[in-house]
């Protein structure tokens, strides 16, 4: 995508909630020098992001839903505001808000920073990731 192209930039914004709701973000989505950032963990590379995907979706007891309040796109850039319903492997309902920067480099995701609310992290998911954690492991 060497112009900028808004359509094509809400198509993969879609596609990556897609992917995150379902527990697994593909390469297929990402460059390979992909970045991700969070409120509670700062920068990390490709492979540390796409484990906390499978990670997060491991915590869940199902799919987590995503409701899209607002896509903006200009230039490399989709900026997603966001809120997330889905029931934790625990039985306790997880819902957390969200402001997503996602950066578009020829026609797919080259960052994401994810700001959230690190308290309702801290609450609810950072008890349940050793049990994610084993149930990832083979």
């Amino acid at each position: 995508m060497s112009q900028f192209d808004r359509e094509e930039s809400y198509r993969l914004a879609r596609a990556y909630f897609d992917a995150v709701a379902a527990g697994d973000l593909p390469d297929a989505l990402l460059t390979p020098d992909m970045t991700g950032w969070i409120t509670t963990g700062g920068t990390m590379d490709k492979a540390r992001y796409q484990h906390l995907v499978r990670l997060l979706g491991a915590m869940l007891d199902g799919p987590l839903r995503f409701t899209i309040n607002s896509l903006t796109a200009d230039e490399d850039r989709v900026v997603a505001e966001a809120v997330s319903e889905g029931t934790l492997i625990n039985g306790e309902p997880y819902a957390q808000t969200y402001v997503f920067v996602l950066r578009i480099r020829d026609g797919r995701i080259a960052s994401v920073a994810e700001h959230y609310n690190a308290l309702i992290a801290q609450e609810t998911l950072v008890p349940l990731m050793a049990e994610a954690q084993a149930r990832l492991s083979p």
